[in-house]
């Protein structure tokens, strides 16, 4: 089974534009984030894709597999499927060039779920770290269903029903307790050939309310299935996330 990781990497971001290049601990955030991926020990290749030659040469000058993607692209995903045309692959894995400190134990759960199930795709998911992130509409929801079973894993799986911004399952009776929600990190693993297949699909209208592009696997009519990991990594979305980040990276 072999495995490749693909990041990828925009120049443009409203909130926080140019972050890629954004320097934390003498290293850009690209870079944190491929050395994350690197770490996995269940894929076998890293590349990063990329709309931007400015984040293609320092991906290069720091020794990354690096290459050129259409700048149309609206999703990651789509961005990955480009670059993932042609590639000798069992597996692609997604992982956002704005995740530098996801652990890449769950990187492996990933793999081994996607690899050992063979759904259209599989992501992650974790308990909410805190209540007062529930009604936070960039802390997006995972509304789970059937619990899946895969040979070796030892860690709970699910099959997904839904994501939304919202808070949901709404609780009708009461305050909602934290440990009935899972917070979605937004890294998946597909077939190739899903891949390819999610990335012609047309957006979906749940897809364009929402602005969450797994809606589109959902609204296909596809399996998509979720692995619950422990803790979910922050993510670098504002000025505020890489200011945090600066600080755990350089103390």
């Amino acid at each position: 089974m072999k495995a490749v990781i693909i990041i990828p990497a925009r120049m443009a971001s409203t909130r926080l534009p140019g972050k890629m290049l954004l320097m934390a601990g003498g290293r850009p955030l690209i870079q944190h984030a491929y050395e994350r991926a690197r770490a996995s020990k269940r894929a076998s290749r890293v590349v990063i894709a990329t709309d931007d030659a400015r984040i293609l040469a320092a991906a290069r000058a720091f020794g990354a597999e690096a290459v050129m993607t259409d700048p149309a692209h609206k999703s990651g995903s789509e961005r990955a499927a480009e670059a993932a045309r042609g590639l000798d692959a069992d597996i692609i894995v997604n992982v956002q060039g704005d995740e530098p400190e996801l652990d890449p134990k769950a990187l492996d759960r990933l793999i081994e779920l996607q690899g050992s199930l063979k759904p259209f795709a599989s992501t992650l998911v974790a308990p909410f770290p805190e209540r007062a992130r529930l009604d936070d509409p960039a802390a997006v929801k995972a509304i789970l269903g059937r619990k899946v079973s895969a040979p070796g894993d030892s860690g709970a799986a699910f099959e997904a029903l839904y994501f939304t911004r919202a808070l949901a399952p709404y609780p009708r009776d009461g305050a909602p307790a934290r440990e009935d929600y899972f917070l979605h990190i937004g890294v998946y693993a597909f077939r190739p050939d899903a891949l390819q297949t999610f990335a012609q699909a047309a957006e979906g209208r749940l897809e364009r309310i929402e602005r969450l592009e797994q809606l589109r696997i959902l609204e296909m009519g596809e399996r998509l299935l979720a692995a619950v990991v422990g803790d979910a990594a922050p993510g670098i979305d504002t000025p505020e996330d890489f200011a945090a980040f600066k600080r755990r990276v350089e103390g």
